[in-house]
């Protein structure tokens, strides 16, 4: 057991070199101009994060200061709801549940790739990280990928980190993490 944690802690600080010296390349190489709102709405990949962002009334506070960072959707991962269920969440009724549902997928500050796996080296390969719902997201290693987990048991991979924006930063996820009592 002590082998694994150390060659898990091993592991961890050779990535989060590599994370880090990535990071600060693509950082000093680009002029952050776009916003999370402006990267989404040019996105190919986002429309439904985006209607929802637009229904649930985020717009302006996503395309603000920040920092945020988002862990977004796709529409890929989006196709695995049921269509009753977005159907639902649109309904302008339902514009408070539609907030709750994007909130889970947004922590405040700037959370790097490189920040998530230097907290996971410190957490023993655990870190939790509380979404502006209020709610906790735990993130572990499957791998070399950095996987969520909600408060109900859903895990969506990073399959897209670090698309740094002005104000906050965008990791692509692979699946839709749902708040306790949707």
């Amino acid at each position: 057991m002590h082998f694994f944690k150390s060659l898990f802690l091993l592991l961890c600080v050779l990535f989060l070199g590599r994370m880090q010296s990535q990071s600060q390349l693509t950082q000093a190489n680009k002029i952050l101009t776009r916003t999370i709102v402006s990267s989404t709405e040019a996105s190919a990949n986002h429309k439904i994060l985006l209607a929802v962002v637009k229904a649930a009334d985020m717009y302006q506070i996503l395309d603000g200061k920040g920092p945020y960072t988002v862990f977004a959707p796709s529409d890929r991962a989006f196709e695995q709801v049921p269509d009753a269920q977005i159907r639902t969440l649109f309904r302008p009724e339902n514009q408070t549940q539609l907030k709750s549902f994007l909130t889970m997928h947004i922590i405040a500050g700037n959370l790097s790739a490189a920040k998530i796996l230097k907290a996971l080296c410190r957490g023993a390969g655990k870190a939790v990280f509380t979404t502006l719902r209020g709610e906790e997201l735990t993130a572990t290693m499957v791998g070399l990928d950095i996987v969520l987990t909600d408060n109900r048991g859903n895990k969506a991979r990073i399959t897209t980190a670090d698309e740094a924006q002005r104000n906050g930063v965008i990791h692509v996820i692979d699946r839709v993490l749902m708040p306790a009592g949707l």
